[in-house]
């Protein structure tokens, strides 16, 4: 690592205030320097997948999933008619899935331009454009130290300008990351909203405010965009419900973490909604720590004693109340979210571990 590196380790590489004279220290090669600095200056780069086999990975998928989303590749209607509109984690029973998460070749480009090991920990796989308000990761996916988690988009198709293509909102990913304190407000263990509902105001205010104005990415099949942390990105109006808008969002965060939901947590008071992910490429757990040490419990010296941000890290996050809204309905559920009647999954498990992060319907 070099010197200006190592003067803070705690900051991804590719948002670093000393990128610049970082650059020529990384490794890169021509086309990886254009990335880093595409990310760096805009928030996200846009790549070809680096797979000789994607073509056909990207039919064997298809054809795999066509059947959980209720299309029938044959009748052009049946996308009008789907149900629900993504599959999460369809890299534990699909290989091909698995392999796109876990590219060598992507994992080696994000490592070196992060400055840790990139470890993959969701999938979520969709037939048609999601429509998504415009939002940040950093309210879903975040990490002590901060920014060190990135998404790449995989495009499955040549997209149609009707067919609610990905939009983002390029340089947004530098404005301060929205906050639940900011907001003024308290929401650990309190799952009574979707997770980014408060945030939609004010980041539709702040792009007003900041005079930005949004892009879409109409994508050729093989392409793919990786974002960083705070991009303001989501879904187009789907302007033809008959188009398919075939895609694989892989979510990756970066070693030596702690990994928790922003959204549900009050970082303040040291409760924080920590997660438990697995690395798809190992299969193992990837331990919550911070600066190589576990986050523990809280030692007895006096509060005033201890630096507030030390007493954060420190303290062991209480885990949000495992309770799903009191006007959850089971069978509505299901019939709302095809996808995990199709698993067989129970409803409440399923909300508990996905569907209330993922804003599923329960009603």
């Amino acid at each position: 690592m070099s010197r200006l590196a190592q003067l803070t380790p705690g900051v991804p590489l590719i948002e670093s205030l000393t990128f610049r004279s970082l650059l020529p220290e990384m490794g890169l090669s021509e086309d990886e320097q254009r990335i880093a600095t595409d990310l760096n200056q805009r928030g996200y780069a846009v790549i070809d997948f680096p797979d000789p086999e994607i073509d056909a990975r990207i039919e064997r998928i298809k054809a795999v999933l066509s059947g959980r989303f209720g299309i029938d590749p044959a009748d052009p209607d049946s996308v009008g008619r789907r149900g629900g509109q993504r599959i999460q984690d369809a890299w534990t029973f699909d290989q091909d899935v698995k392999a796109i998460a876990t590219n060598p070749t992507v994992l080696d480009l994000l490592g070196r331009l992060y400055g840790r090991r990139a470890v993959p920990f969701q999938t979520l796989n969709f037939p048609v454009g999601t429509q998504q308000h415009i939002h940040s990761d950093s309210i879903h996916f975040s990490s002590v130290p901060e920014r060190f988690m990135c998404g790449v988009w995989l495009a499955m198709e040549d997209i149609h300008e009707d067919a609610g293509p990905l939009t983002y909102c390029p340089g947004s990913h530098r404005w301060p990351i929205v906050s639940n304190l900011m907001l003024g407000t308290k929401r650990f263990g309190d799952q009574s909203q979707m997770a980014q509902a408060p945030y939609e105001e004010v980041w539709r205010a702040t792009i007003e405010a900041q005079v930005a104005h949004t892009e879409v990415f109409l994508a050729r099949k093989g392409q793919a965009l990786i974002w960083a942390a705070n991009l303001l990105h989501g879904g187009s109006p789907q302007r033809d419900p008959n188009r398919t808008r075939w895609s694989q969002v892989t979510h990756y965060y970066f070693a030596d973490c702690a990994y928790y939901t922003p959204a549900f947590s009050d970082e303040a008071f040291g409760r924080l909604d920590l997660r438990r992910i697995v690395n798809i490429a190992t299969g193992e757990v990837e331990p919550n720590r911070v600066l190589g040490e576990p986050l523990g419990p809280v030692t007895s010296a006096p509060a005033r004693r201890r630096p507030i941000w030390r007493k954060w890290l420190r303290r062991t996050a209480v885990p949000a109340a495992e309770t799903v809204p009191a006007d959850f309905d089971d069978v509505a559920y299901l019939r709302l979210n095809p996808d995990v009647a199709a698993a067989q999954i129970d409803a409440r498990e399923h909300y508990l571990k996905y569907g209330r992060e993922e804003g599923r319907t329960y009603r």
